[in-house]
This record gives structure tokens, C-alpha cells and sequence, in this order.
């Protein structure tokens, strides 16, 4: 039996963007269509095939530390967004507010599919699901200058609908409009999550 198995749950690509300069801003850039390398998606910031650790990995390794990048694509859910524009009291958030490379609909709890799922569009291109993509306060600053008054309740509306990092399991394209197979691990959750925590 395969140790990755395939749902009958099967999303929409509705939006496809790029960040190209992070230093500067958050916001994306819309695309119609991408290529999906082993790098991510090309001119992205946030690729290549190692990164410097950060916050994220702070108890794991010294900030800076070159270590593999798993955190090639930011992917959202469709439904997820309307609910924290709704959470916020705005009638939609953008994708590009938020950084997005790819968002998606269809697949319900989307933020908490289980890490290692795979995403696979008809071309082949297959992501890896990294894990949820906790909320920070980056986003909000791109909000402000489009909504005023609205930035700061970004990180509190998205706690739970961030979406999830991933990075590219295998090369393709992808464009709006395409599918999107989830592919789940078959292994049930590990019994001491519970002591792990205490």
C-alpha cells in the first residue's frame, strides 16, 4: 500500500503570485500561470534550494544557519481568506496583501492538512506541505496601506487560516484554473503529542 494516499478532495487554483522583493514589501505580484522548479517559482524571494533559519527554527539552529528551504510557496485557501476578511469587517482580502504564491479552493481545514501532504496539479507538478504558516504582523503593514485602520487585525483574524508553507517536490506548470489533488501520508498521528508538549 502506498504510504501517500489520494483524496477525493480536489481544490481549484484561484490565484497564482509571486513576492519579488521582501525587503521592501510583502506584496505579490499576480500571475496567470507559473513554472515550478526545484527552487520554487522563479524571481520569488522566498526561493532557492536552502535559506538562512530564522525565528521559525530558532530552537534548532542559530539564526542565520544555512539550512534546506521549505518554505519555497505560501498557499492559502480561498474560503480561509473570506473568513478572516469577514473576522476583520472587510468584503475581501487580497492574496497579494498577504504574500501569496498560490491559493487555492476546495479543501476544507486547509490550514491543518497534515505536514508532508502533497498537492498535485495535472501537469505533474506535485508540492510538498511544509506546515501551517503561523501569522505575523508583516501582512497587516501591506492591509494598512490599502485599508487604513485595518492592518493590526490581520494577526488575530488569521490565527488557524495562514494557510501552509510548502516547497516542490516535483518541476511543472501551474496556472489559474487548474486542479489540485490532496495527497495525505497514511500514518496515523503520533500517540505522544500530548507528553511532547508538557
Amino acid at each position: 500500500m502506498p504510504a501517500l494516499l489520494p483524496t477525493r478532495f480536489v481544490g481549484e487554483v484561484v490565484w497564482l503570485g509571486r513576492v519579488s522583493q521582501s525587503e521592501i514589501t510583502l506584496r505579490a505580484e499576480a500571475l496567470q500561470s507559473a513554472q515550478l522548479t526545484f527552487s520554487g517559482i522563479e524571481g520569488e524571494c522566498h526561493g532557492g534550494m536552502t535559506r538562512a533559519s530564522c525565528v521559525r527554527t530558532k530552537a534548532q539552529y542559530p539564526k542565520g544557519t544555512e539550512i534546506r528551504n521549505v518554505r519555497q510557496l505560501s498557499v492559502l485557501s480561498s474560503e480561509e481568506l473570506a473568513q478572516i476578511a469577514s473576522e476583520m469587517g472587510l468584503s475581501e482580502i487580497d492574496p497579494a496583501w498577504v504574500g501569496a504564491s498560490m491559493v487555492i479552493k476546495g479543501i476544507p481545514d486547509f490550514t491543518h492538512v497534515p505536514p508532508s501532504s502533497r498537492l498535485q496539479m495535472p501537469s505533474g507538478a506535485s508540492v510538498t506541505v511544509d506546515m501551517e504558516n503561523r501569522p505575523c504582523v508583516l501582512p497587516g503593514r501591506v492591509i494598512e496601506e490599502d485599508r487604513p485602520g485595518f492592518g493590526q487585525a490581520f494577526k488575530p483574524a488569521a490565527q488557524n487560516r495562514r494557510g501552509v508553507t510548502a516547497w516542490v517536490e516535483r518541476g511543472g506548470a501551474v496556472a489559474v484554473g487548474d486542479s489540485v489533488t490532496l495527497h495525505v501520508p497514511d500514518q496515523p498521528a503520533w500517540a505522544h503529542i500530548d507528553k511532547a508538549r508538557s
